[in-house]
């Protein structure tokens, strides 16, 4: 890299890794970003003292010299940047590949890269599989979409075993070289549509993570797009399809047999042998999806080595994120449930298939989604519904068209007691034995600043509840 000329687009917290990283190496650096505010300055103050240049509210013109861009995930690839540097014949690169580039170039043996993809899962089944290699023994953080940036732990002094990686279709969008150890596309569902243009663009991207792969392609057994993704993929000789599924596993599947997690995959005879790997009861929360997760993350594990007793030890260890079908109290005899993180159709569905009696809040803004398949597979577990937010109407329209009978509250207010008089309205409807499921099904910003912020309201609204012994919550 020395005395490249690199153009580092975006100024958050990836962008800055690549710029101080390629400054290291001595390349020339500037960075372009369109904002400009205190917070864009502040950065530009901290990088210029780095001989790093920094333009801002200037997101659209190739830098004179550029011979190397290196992209932020979120740029899209219609950006005029990039289209200038289609034109001058100048590479685009993401943080990804310029991590997966610098690693190759260490004097140590790198270290191995196990990496997951998906609409939605990610960042819960690579947690889970960190937790998994932590309990082998091995030091593997959990990195990429997660947590610390990719570029800054393959250049660490003690570089890890090996790596938990979460990669979005955009870092795999801009990462043609990457080869992982093994990989897993978890699901597929539509999203980010208007970034990829269409969803055989979209999951063109996320089979990216299985070119290459050394081990093993971990599919979805319950979701065929996963498998054909494996089926195209360019892989090295040797390496295997392994499925995983919630019923019971064939021969080079991991799954579920008798409220026990099993492997059929990495077992001497896959036709004759099932090795246990944990029991359902070791998955926090043990809700479908989640036992999917833990599967895939497994499957991840065996394919790198880890002994039977560490998958279960990994798994008993772990606890997810905020706001992820967390449990925030009982009242009553009703239980409250935030997933606020369901910010998606395909999310949502699969938190309302957790339950069997429901009371939903959803609503946000739908980015184009449409709600009626997920309604009409979801109805017979409704009891009721709250809807919120700008692009509530479209749930209620498919709520009339899909499940009439289920009783529906609609409320304008978007103020910050919003959500307290939503979960109001939700206690009234729920009766003993029902769940009330804050799963939006879309994004958050039209309310609150994100979606954390909006789980932090539900469970506030939930402990005010408690609290007044659920009587007279405004």
């Amino acid at each position: 890299m020395r005395d490249r000329h690199v153009t580092v687009a975006g100024l958050g917290v990836s962008g800055i890794s690549a710029a101080r990283a390629l400054r290291r190496m001595g390349a020339q650096v500037t960075v372009v970003d369109g904002g400009d505010s205190d917070a864009h300055r502040a950065r530009a103050v901290e990088l210029g003292a780095q001989d790093v240049t920094v333009r801002l509210a200037d997101a659209e013109n190739l830098p004179a010299g550029t011979d190397l861009i290196v992209t932020s995930p979120g740029w899209k690839p219609q950006s005029p940047l990039f289209t200038a540097a289609g034109a001058a014949g100048v590479p685009v690169w993401g943080d990804v590949e310029l991590a997966w580039r610098l690693r190759a170039a260490r004097s140590a043996p790198p270290a191995p890269w196990l990496a997951v993809t998906g609409t939605n899962g990610k960042t819960t089944t690579v947690q889970m599989l960190a937790s998994i290699l932590g309990a082998a023994g091995l030091r593997a953080p959990a990195v990429g979409n997660i947590g610390t940036p990719l570029i800054d732990v393959v250049l660490a002094e003690e570089p890890p075993d090996v790596l938990a990686v979460e990669l979005s279709s955009y870092q795999l969008h801009w990462a043609p070289s990457l080869r992982a150890h093994s990989a897993a596309v978890l699901n597929l569902a539509p999203d980010h549509l208007d970034w990829h243009g269409s969803m055989e663009a979209y999951a063109a991207d996320k089979g990216r993570v299985y070119e290459g792969n050394q081990v093993a392609c971990v599919y979805n057994c319950a979701d065929p797009a996963t498998e054909e993704l494996v089926r195209r993929a360019d892989v090295e000789e040797g390496c295997r399809a392994v499925g995983f599924t919630l019923g019971t596993p064939g021969p080079s599947e991991l799954g579920v047999v008798d409220g026990i997690l099993v492997d059929r995959a990495f077992v001497e005879n896959r036709r004759e042998q099932a090795q246990e790997l944990a029991e359902v009861s070791d998955v926090t929360p043990a809700a479908p999806h989640n036992i999917a997760n833990a599967l895939a993350a497994a499957a991840l594990a065996r394919a790198y080595g880890v002994p039977p007793a560490a998958v279960r030890d990994g798994l008993r260890a772990f606890r997810p994120d905020a706001h992820r079908i967390a449990h925030v109290a009982d009242i009553d005899g009703v239980a409250y449930v935030d997933d606020s993180k369901a910010t998606n159709t395909h999310a949502t569905q699969a938190s309302l298939a957790a339950y069997d009696s429901i009371v939903w809040i959803a609503g946000g803004l739908a980015k184009g989604a449409t709600f009626d398949e997920l309604v009409r597979e979801s109805a017979p577990r409704l009891r009721g519904a709250v809807l919120i937010g700008a692009d509530r109407h479209l749930i209620h329209e498919a709520l009339t068209r899909h499940a009439p009978d289920v009783p529906v509250v609609d409320l304008a207010r978007t103020d910050t007691g919003a959500m307290a008089a939503a979960v109001h309205e939700a206690a009234r409807l729920a009766g003993h034995g029902d769940t009330v499921l804050m799963a939006p099904a879309c994004a958050s910003m039209d309310m609150f600043v994100n979606y954390n912020a909006r789980g932090d309201a539900f469970t506030d609204a939930v402990r005010a509840l408690a609290a007044a012994g659920a009587h007279d919550v405004e």
